[in-house]
């Protein structure tokens, strides 16, 4: 009888400890939905075809500042919010494999919390479980925890009090936390973060996550900070 390889164990925690805690921020955003406007089936539908926890808090977020009439606005920050994805698609294709109902099935899932699961994990058997495994644990709890929160509405209060955001971002801390042991790491996780910081308050949702993940790819790119390989 073959040997559990001990890394797919730390891939089936790691996908467990940061699909729960990001699947209970989902009640946030289904009672921050129905109070912006939205109906319940409206909140619902959005959670399962959207997907996309950030895309789907900023175009609520526009909409109850401005209404219906700022629905393109609400789409478009959404639209760039979203854009992300598309990066994480390039560094999770190799991981994913050949197949296009796999791949299909892969572009749903693919979100900030299942690729970085993925891609933190040693063997490509862990990567695969990593990203599978949150991807699909997410997607269960977040569509069923945001539908409790657009049933439950205002009996839950200021959702915001729970501190279920905090939990979402302690799980991506515990990820990146053990990559921060070289120079270049280090500095790509400080300079987005000051980056996405300061831009924030002058340009629309969205534009500043895509100005620190490109960062990423200009330090990645030229390997500044990085070892020099042949």
């Amino acid at each position: 009888m073959a040997q559990a390889d001990p890394a797919d164990g730390v891939a089936i925690r790691a996908s467990l400890s940061v699909g729960i805690a990001v699947s209970a921020y989902g009640l946030s955003f289904g009672a921050l939905s129905v109070a912006s406007g939205l109906d319940i089936w409206q909140t619902s539908v959005l959670s399962l075809l959207m997907f996309s926890g950030g895309s789907q808090f900023a175009l609520i977020g526009v909409i109850a500042a401005g209404g219906a009439a700022a629905g393109p606005a609400a789409i478009g920050a959404a639209t760039l919010l979203g854009a992300r994805n598309t990066l994480y698609s390039i560094r999770m294709s190799p991981i994913i494999g050949p197949g296009w109902l796999k791949r299909f099935l892969a572009g749903w899932i693919t979100i900030d919390e299942s690729t970085a699961v993925g891609i933190t994990q040693p063997t490509l058997r862990s990567q695969r479980i990593g990203f599978w495994m949150t991807g699909l644990i997410i997607f269960v709890g977040w569509n069923l925890t945001t539908l409790l929160g657009a049933f439950l509405g205002d009996l839950l209060g200021d959702v915001r009090q729970y501190g279920l955001d905090a939990a979402a971002a302690a799980a991506f801390l515990g990820l990146l936390w053990p990559r921060l042991k070289k120079l270049q790491p280090i500095v790509v996780a400080v300079a987005a973060a000051v980056v996405a910081t300061v831009l924030t308050p002058w340009l629309p949702p969205g534009l500043p996550i895509l100005a620190a993940a490109a960062v990423a790819v200009v330090v990645g790119g030229f390997n500044w900070w990085g070892r020099r390989t042949a």
